[in-house]
């Protein structure tokens, strides 16, 4: 951008203006001028000379320029006589549409010193446009029987003159049976109706067809004319009839498309075809028509385009709503356009003045205007800079503003000034918009470098190669030259116990930071440290931010099984009695993982089974369950081989062996549900006897065996003992107890028996069963190499 020559072209510049300490002109008061449309360019409007009061070539000595809001040149300013004459004939329907009356507002600009003449051209209308009906012709179907001082809505006609000019009357062809009236709506247009003045005979006289005149007020008055027919129909007595006559809605202008508007809804008492409403516009100018649409079946008013606050405000619709038989009523329907804030602020630099001579004060930098195109709150606006810098917004007239130093300037301070000028309005949502001027001054090292973040997160995941590269910080000096060159460097951590130069390293030049050696997430999950970065100017200015370093965990460490123990010693075995029924639990494989996260979620799988199908394992939580009834003819030994394996990406496993031992009438490790208690308690009372008799037999039986093997043993010798076992005097002696087949169990077995004398209870040891090949160890959980059972057993 030039200093001091022409900032834009002639065609469209903006008056450069400077604002003066004391103004010439003032108490001017917004003055208006009246011209008739269609006058003829170059016609003589004004002579802003004399209403300013200013000399004859006074205009021309202060460069004065006329402005208009829109920018269009239909204004033309003499200097040398100070006549305001129009540049081009005004048309004012093309200018200001159905808005009466119609203002141009201009400016006028003066400087040497600064002035802002404001004024307003009042463009009178003319009676040139006639009557126009949408449609030539009319159709009216009237049932025979409508008696008279019905009245049947007509369509209007359209004007696009304003005042006196518009439509003021209408009437019709003579005849026998109508009179039209006019009447006026309350926006102050007018509208014919049709009023039957005597009865309808369909025999007599089938249609008719009139001709519907509509004049205006103009001298000499227009008109226009549209062809009325009408059908006389058969008795359909009963007219649609709306809900509303009126509908009242608002609508915002952003509303898309196709949006619901409102919904009219009519009725009519009659049956079939009299009985079917079909909707439509009764009157509809070629910009409602483009606008809105009627669904002729639901009565929806829907959006066919965009609406725009700032170019109509209101439309007003009549809708029709006509049954099969010929009648028809009617509904009018108001629709306000309500402003959203949709137009940002507008901001128009007149003068830019750049770079500022230091020491100066009061030094106007920019003159400029704004404008927000909204209305209401939505086109307030406020005017701001940052609040920081040595510069103040000053207000001259309207809308205008002067940006001017605050003090004087000193180049050897700072390089530039960076001025935002912020125009904000005051709608819902608020919207703005920014100027950026840039003010040029020699620099010096004043801004220390500055961080894009003031701290930062960086991942790295554990096991990495040395020297890899993590991450990086950016800093960034608004100085210039070797005042903005910036080095990073690692500062001391806080933290004593960090050995941070043996874990990262950075580049002073850009700033990357490097991995120095191997993480391992168990042992470091995460660290942080102070990263600076200084300029190189003198003297130096600095900045720091933090950096953490996160460690991810990778999939390194494989389950580890904590139940059963895998420590070499000799295996653990689970007892299950083969009376155990579906899910009863047999263990549970207890594991963990050193890992977090998905890597350390377990799953547990049976891999092999000595009987595939009698065991099963809970997939989440490693409990063994069994998975049918147990049998006779199921060994009595099984080995599991379970998986446990991990989430990780490659997952890792780790697998455990466990025994199972079924056992036979031991104990009763499987209790009944309470509901099957209960049905047990109420089965047949025979039933219970027997259980009663046949337990009493064999605890009786069992007594009498005991009995026998107590008498045998005593008699033996002490060293006829097996296991070392002392027994007082009274106690069994050592004898192998055979149980034979003939009890419960279904086969025979012999254990050796030992009573522990000196434990003052009724428990039997039984060591080990004298056919290995039978039971194959030792039965139930390995207590010193024994078992212990209570008599409560039931053996």
């Amino acid at each position: 951008m030039e200093v001091g020559g022409e900032l834009f072209p002639k065609q469209r510049q903006v008056l450069i203006l400077f604002l003066l300490v004391g103004v010439a002109i003032a108490g001017w008061e917004s003055r208006r001028y009246s011209v008739m449309e269609d006058t003829e360019s170059g016609s003589f409007v004004a002579n802003l000379a004399d209403d300013l009061g200013l000399g004859a070539g006074e205009l021309a000595a202060r460069g004065a320029r006329v402005v208009t809001a829109d920018n269009e040149p239909r204004l033309q300013l003499d200097l040398q006589t100070g006549d305001l004459i129009l540049n081009e004939k005004l048309d004012r329907e093309e200018m200001c549409g159905p808005t009466d009356p119609c203002v141009m507002h201009f400016q006028v600009l003066l400087k040497k010193p600064l002035g802002v003449f404001r004024a307003e051209l009042l463009v009178r209308d003319i009676n040139d446009h006639s009557p126009e009906f949408p449609e030539r012709e009319m159709t009216l179907k009237i049932p025979e029987n409508r008696p008279p001082g019905t009245v049947f809505p007509l369509k209007k006609a359209q004007d696009l003159d304003v005042g006196n000019n518009n439509i003021q009357n209408y009437n019709i062809s003579p005849n026998s049976y109508f009179h039209v009236s006019t009447r006026n709506r309350g926006d102050g247009r007018k509208y014919p109706e049709l009023v039957l003045d005597k009865e309808l005979d369909r025999e007599e006289q089938a249609e008719l067809r009139l001709t519907l005149t509509a004049l205006d007020g103009g001298s000499p008055p227009r008109s226009g004319t549209a062809q009325v027919h009408i059908l006389v129909l058969d008795i359909n007595d009963n007219a649609p009839e709306f809900a509303q006559m009126l509908y009242q809605v608002q609508v915002p202008e952003n509303s898309p498309v196709g949006s619901l508007v409102v919904k009219v809804s009519a009725r009519d008492l009659d049956t079939g075809t009299n009985g079917q409403i079909s909707y439509s516009l009764s009157y509809s100018s070629q910009e409602i028509s483009t606008t809105f649409e009627v669904n002729s079946l639901s009565g929806e008013v829907r959006l066919t385009k965009k609406l725009d606050f700032e170019t109509i405000s209101s439309y007003e619709l009549d809708i029709d709503a006509s049954d099969g038989g010929g009648l028809s009523g009617k509904c009018s329907v108001s629709i306000e356009v309500v402003d959203v804030n949709d137009n940002s602020p507008e901001l128009t630099i007149s003068s830019l003045t750049s770079p500022i001579p230091e020491n100066s004060s009061e030094i106007e930098v920019a003159l400029f205007e704004i404008r927000d195109r909204d209305s209401g709150d939505n086109g307030r606006m406020i005017c701001s800079i940052q609040d920081d810098l040595p510069f103040l917004l000053k207000p001259t007239e309207e809308n205008f503003y002067t940006l001017v130093t605050n003090g004087a300037l000193d180049r050897e301070t700072r390089a530039e000034y960076n001025v935002t000028i912020t125009v904000t309005d005051l709608g819902t949502p608020r919207l703005k918009t920014q100027h950026n001027i840039t003010v040029l001054v020699s620099d010096v090292n004043d801004n220390a470098p500055a961080f894009t973040q003031t701290s930062y997160t960086l991942f790295i995941r554990e096991n990495n190669s040395p020297a890899l590269h993590i991450g990086s910080v950016s800093a960034t000096d608004t100085d210039a030259g070797a005042n903005a060159q910036v080095t990073y460097s690692l500062l001391p951590p806080q933290d004593p116990s960090l050995p941070l130069a043996s874990l990262v390293s950075i580049n002073a030049d850009n700033g990357h930071l490097f991995a120095l050696r191997a993480l391992d997430f168990e042992a470091l999950q995460a660290f942080e440290f102070l990263v600076g970065a200084t300029d190189r100017g003198a003297p130096a200015l600095s900045s720091q931010a933090l950096v953490r370093v996160q460690v991810l965990d990778a999939n390194d460490n494989s389950p580890f099984v904590l139940y059963p123990p895998q420590n070499g010693s000799a295996p653990c075995t689970e007892l299950v009695p083969r009376a155990a029924e579906p899910g009863y639990l047999v263990s549970k494989v207890v594991a963990v993982d050193g890992d977090s996260g998905q890597n350390a979620w377990l799953s547990y799988q049976l891999l092999k089974a000595t009987e595939p199908g009698l065991f099963g394992v809970w997939a989440h939580n490693g409990e063994v369950r069994t998975a049918r009834l147990l049998s006779e003819r199921d060994a009595a030994k099984h080995r599991l081989l379970l998986l446990v394996k991990d989430n990780g990406e490659p997952p890792r496993s780790a697998s455990v062996t466990l025994h199972v031992l079924l056992v036979d009438g031991l104990s009763q490790p499987y209790l009944p549900l309470p509901e099957a208690a209960a049905d047990a308690a109420q089965a047949d009372p025979l039933t219970v006897y027997l259980v009663i008799a046949l337990a009493s037999v064999s605890s009786l039986f069992l007594f009498s065996v005991l009995a026998f093997i107590a008498v045998r043993l005593c008699r033996r010798s002490r060293a006829a003992w097996v296991g070392g076992c002392s027994v007082p005097e009274g106690h069994f002696p050592g004898h192998l107890v055979d149980v034979s087949g003939t009890g419960t169990l279904s086969q025979s077995y012999q254990y050796e028996v030992c009573l522990t004398g000196d434990s003052g209870s009724n428990e039997f040891k039984f060591l080990k069963p004298t056919f290995p090949n039978i039971l194959g160890q030792d039965i139930g959980r390995k207590s010193g190499g024994n078992t212990t059972f209570h008599n409560s057993l039931g053996i």
